[in-house]
């Protein structure tokens, strides 16, 4: 999808990009499979805050995504592809042969009109779901599921990719857009292609007002709080931070440290991403 750039008629005009929307091809979605979507501003079950500088935006309704990709055998339709303002990913609709309509992420080359199927006779084709075990190896997959069953829940992003390098007995190994390369166990399920929308990651917002429309508020400098508020707080003027390393709001460090809990799966991890 190309972008757009829009004439400097003002300093946020200036430099600022937008998408096309070349590829969509419905402008109001399936009435069937929406949900009213409740703002959380980033608070979690009990009222706390729990990510912050989040609230306001525009309005959303929830679209209902088939991530299980669990209608074995049967053909779907493409029938348009649409805006999905909870995702950078397109989400393509698609018409079943036994009459059910779904959402699935619409990888990128897939157009209206094309079939798509799921299970394990399904051909290596671009929107087409299988296990792991029954792609060649080397194809380039998204929406892969981490255990049987639970749906896709890595590769879900906008231009993602991720590609299945060997297969080993129950297990699959694959490389994700980060550069980590993980065991999966070659039964789960994983969908053909590149996710579309390829140049979300270029879109430049060029003004504040835009970052609000998407549920994001300001964030306050900690050099610029009291020191009661921030580690980084006080001082006279410009002052540096004067202690070791930048650190976050409740004092622990914030480069290189890290924070990723142990987890089971971690075992099934041959290289981490990064260098």
């Amino acid at each position: 999808m190309a972008l757009k750039v829009y004439r400097p008629t003002s300093p946020g005009r200036r430099g600022m990009t937008g998408s096309t929307f070349e590829e969509i091809t419905k402008s109001k979605p399936e009435k069937s499979l929406l949900l009213p979507l409740k703002k959380k501003a980033g608070r979690n079950s009990q009222g706390r805050i729990t990510v912050r500088h989040r609230g306001g935006g525009a309005k959303r309704m929830l679209r209902i995504i088939d991530f299980k990709r669990d209608k074995v055998g049967v053909p779907g339709r493409v029938a348009a592809i649409e805006y999905d303002p909870n995702r950078s990913a397109n989400i393509a609709l698609i018409y079943y042969a036994d009459g059910e309509k779904r959402y699935i992420l619409a990888p990128s080359g897939l157009n209206v009109g094309d079939s798509i199927k799921s299970g394990q006779d399904a051909e290596v084709k671009l929107g087409n779901t299988l296990p792991l075990k029954s792609i060649p190896s080397g194809t380039l997959i998204h929406n892969i599921e981490l255990n049987r069953g639970r749906g896709g829940q890595l590769v879900r992003s906008a231009g993602d990719a991720a590609q299945l390098m060997v297969k080993e007995g129950e297990y699959a190994l694959v490389r994700l857009p980060s550069g980590e390369m993980r065991r999966i166990r070659s039964e789960c399920l994983a969908t053909i292609g590149q996710i579309g929308n390829v140049d979300h990651q270029n879109i430049k917002l060029g003004k504040a007002g835009r970052k609000r429309w998407l549920g994001w508020r300001p964030t306050v400098r900690g050099s610029a709080m009291n020191p009661r508020d921030h580690p980084h707080g006080g001082g006279e003027g410009r002052s540096p931070i004067g202690r070791p390393g930048p650190k976050t709001p409740w004092g622990k460090p914030a480069l290189g440290y890290r924070t990723r809990k142990a987890k089971a799966s971690d075992k099934l991890i041959v290289k981490r991403r990064g260098k």
